[in-house]
């Protein structure tokens, strides 16, 4: 006995679907980089004062655009804590915003202000992009 064929529709919809996930994965590795953070660049190896540190930084998703709030501890240039926090606009971004929360230490402390510059944390790759804006204005600020 042979299977029916599927219907030209049922085909369709399944191509478009696919192409929909397909450019929603694409999307989770993306970068994007605002104009003003080229703009706002502190030049490597500055010297920055000790303190503790907080700046927000926003990022695009495919649904919205979401902004975590992160707070740097320094010593001698050197990040000792990191705090992130998020405010997700979206379920899917309050995954990955947790996801990145529970991995960023891992990544950035003991390393020096200078040298962070995250891509994938634990799985979020958008995440990142706002986590890199608020550390360069985070630089902006310490070295002032």
């Amino acid at each position: 006995m042979s299977r029916p064929a599927l219907s030209r529709p049922v085909r369709v919809g399944a191509a478009a679907a696919s192409v929909a996930g397909l450019v929603l994965l694409a999307g989770c590795g993306a970068e994007t980089e605002s104009p003003d953070a080229a703009a706002e660049t502190v030049a490597p190896g500055a010297d920055y004062a000790d303190g503790t540190y907080t700046a927000d930084g926003s990022y695009q998703t495919p649904e919205s655009v979401e902004t975590v709030s992160v707070t740097l501890t320094l010593a001698d240039g050197v990040v000792t804590e990191v705090e992130v926090t998020g405010d997700p606009q979206a379920r899917e971004s309050e995954q990955y915003q947790g996801l990145f929360i529970g991995g960023i230490a891992d990544e950035v402390v003991g390393k020096s202000l200078d040298d962070i510059e995250v891509d994938r944390v634990a799985g979020s790759s958008l995440t990142s992009g706002g986590f890199n804006a608020a550390v360069q204005e985070i630089r902006t600020e310490a070295a002032g």
